[in-house]
């Protein structure tokens, strides 16, 4: 993926998803970021794993609790 730029998703943010969860949450807790996800959702604590490009397309807007230096 010539000219991309990875976002800057951190352990510990929550993401607000286009689309919802099946449970119907679109919030997702950050549990491990890298190559892949590690998500957790908000409602149902339901945790799985997502590939980062899949992620990143899919990401409205990213809650985070505190800013760190």
């Amino acid at each position: 993926m010539k000219g991309t730029i990875a976002m800057d998703v951190r352990r510990g943010d929550v993401l607000i998803m286009k689309k919802p969860h099946p449970c119907g949450s679109n919030n997702m807790l950050v549990l491990r970021s890298g190559m892949d996800f590690k998500l957790r959702c908000v409602q149902c604590n339901r945790e799985f794993m997502v590939p980062r490009v899949k992620i990143e397309k899919n990401i409205k807007s990213i809650i985070r609790e505190k800013s760190e230096p």
